[in-house]
């Protein structure tokens, strides 16, 4: 049975789609082809740079932790006779000289505060700082701090409050890194309120949380720099922030502190009236042990 010449043309009609669909796949597998070369390609420049960048930052924080090493003798030294001289161990000092030889003791003072901060910081990208919880009762973190400040309050025009710890249980977190963080709150609130009063308070968020919060009366920030405070050497541009000495590095240790122990942190300021820096912590790091475990059965960093 021959076919009809209808059935031929309706047939040749079907080889040439058929060809013209393998000519299309032909060529959609040879673009499919070409990009996944460039996605090689791109993932392995990726992976180029990623390497580069780790060197770098290595390079960056072994630099860091070796520069603020070496600056920490000199430092020393420098606090060491200044402290001579102001105890007058060769002589009596005049008015002058007096306030000369305080100026040295609080500028080495506030250089050796950055360099702990650059060696901290070094640390942290290095991955070489460990985290060692323990329980503490809150009140007794907030006394220590409370004698720690008394002695550097310089300014009478400024009042430095604690606000007694209420409901809140124990804390199983590393509290020295949650004091230092406070710590840098604090001296951050100080230097910035030239009259008024800061205020440190914790309180409790829910059932797993903790909100800790350093207030002041200080100068404020504007809403445009209040995003940046926490980056690495971020300083807000204002004549009063120009004439007092920093690097911008303690907050962004802050933040950097607060990581480490599963929190965040934050600021809420108005500019001319104050700045509220808060800090939210798990009440309790995972696997935390019972209560009965103190600071007798941690070891010491």
């Amino acid at each position: 049975m021959t076919e009809s010449p209808q059935t031929d043309a309706r047939v040749l009609q079907l080889q040439q789609r058929l060809q013209a669909a393998e000519a299309e796949a032909a060529l959609l597998r040879e673009e499919l082809e070409e990009t996944n070369r460039g996605v090689v390609a791109l993932y392995a420049e990726l992976d180029e740079q990623a390497i580069a960048l780790k060197r770098a930052t290595e390079l960056k924080s072994r630099f860091l932790s070796h520069m603020s090493h070496e600056f920490r003798t000199p430092v020393n030294a420098i606090r060491s006779i200044a402290r001579l001289l102001s105890d007058e161990v060769d002589g009596p000092l005049t008015d002058e000289q007096r306030r000369q030889v305080q100026f040295i003791q609080t500028s080495a003072r506030e250089f050796a505060e950055m360099v702990d901060d650059l060696l901290d910081l070094a640390k942290i990208e290095a991955g070489r700082v460990d985290i060692s919880p323990a329980w503490f009762e809150m009140v007794d973190l907030f006394s220590a701090l409370r004698g720690m400040f008394r002695p550097m309050l310089e300014n009478q025009q400024v009042t430095l409050a604690f606000e007694e710890p209420a409901d809140l249980p124990r804390l199983y977190t590393d509290d020295r890194k949650l004091s230092q963080i406070l710590r840098n709150y604090v001296s951050n609130a100080l230097k910035f309120t030239p009259q008024g009063e800061v205020r440190v308070a914790a309180s409790r968020i829910g059932e797993d949380r903790v909100r800790f919060s350093v207030s002041d009366t200080g100068i404020g920030i504007a809403p445009e720099h209040q995003a940046s405070v926490f980056d690495d050497f971020s300083q807000v541009d204002s004549p009063v922030q120009k004439r007092l000495r920093g690097t911008g590095l303690g907050l962004a240790l802050c933040r950097e502190l607060a990581g480490l122990l599963g929190g965040e942190v934050g600021v809420e300021s108005e500019l001319g009236r104050g700045s509220t820096f808060w800090l939210i912590l798990p009440l309790q790091l995972p696997d935390a042990p019972t209560p009965a475990a103190t600071r007798a059965d941690r070891p010491e960093a």
